[in-house]
């Protein structure tokens, strides 16, 4: 459970000092009692578990960013970062799911925008434009360009996301969360996008599960200064 303090701290020490009053007040009353307070706790801190994974190291193979199941898989235009036609592949977190998110490959953080919106259940077709969210651009070493997005839902009101412009990212490693049931999306230019190694109603695994292939060949990319986009 690695994560847990990062993330879930805050939530852990209202949780730990509400139903400890509540244990003491319950405790007098009778000990068979205790069981009640120890039932939210549970819940909380089993929400916040974060399990240790590894997955290949193969560069061609973008992992999975979170636990959950794949959605969608849907070609539209991306024109904030990857400017033009992309792969998207929408994978939907419920409750009882890890909701760490981890980067799918190794890459260096170009872009960081936050996106304030509604909260409409993960699972709506129009969340993914009408949420809150938070979309992190990697360039890869090789010039590629692609997205990992957070998207709130119904449930969840609060995303994580503790990468920063010029960070180096490496292949499965914790970037953040998005706290109580939430959708989050990995976005592959078309022309890179070599093979989806899902497909829709798949069960994966953050940092473990392959998405997809791209080709490893070298990309063409103009160098520029790192920006963070916001709106």
């Amino acid at each position: 459970m690695v994560g847990m303090a990062e993330y879930g701290g805050d939530e852990l020490l209202i949780v730990t000092l509400a139903m400890g009053a509540a244990a003491f007040v319950l405790g007098r009353i009778h000990p068979a009692l205790l069981v009640i307070p120890a039932i939210p706790f549970g819940i909380v801190v089993w929400f916040f578990r974060d399990p240790n994974r590894t997955g290949t190291d193969a560069p061609e193979i973008m992992l999975s960013p979170a636990d959950g199941t794949v959605s969608d898989i849907t070609e539209l235009d991306e024109t904030r970062f990857i400017s033009g036609r992309a792969v998207r592949i929408g994978i939907f977190l419920s409750p009882f799911n890890v909701h760490v998110n981890r980067t799918p490959c190794d890459g260096t953080v170009m872009m960081v925008e936050h996106k304030s919106g509604e909260f409409l259940p993960a699972y709506n077709p129009e969340a993914p434009t009408r949420n809150e969210s938070a979309a992190l651009g990697l360039r890869l070493d090789n010039g590629l360009l692609i997205i990992v997005k957070q998207i709130t839902g119904i449930l969840a009101r609060r995303i994580v996301c503790e990468a920063e412009l010029g960070d180096r990212l490496t292949r499965g490693q914790r970037y953040g969360m998005i706290k109580f049931g939430s959708r989050t999306e990995l976005y592959i230019p078309v022309q890179s996008c070599g093979e989806v190694l899902v497909k829709i109603g798949d069960k994966v695994v953050g940092g473990q599960t392959p998405l997809c292939a791209v080709k490893v060949a070298a990309v063409k990319a103009e160098e520029e200064d790192v920006v963070i986009l916001n709106s």
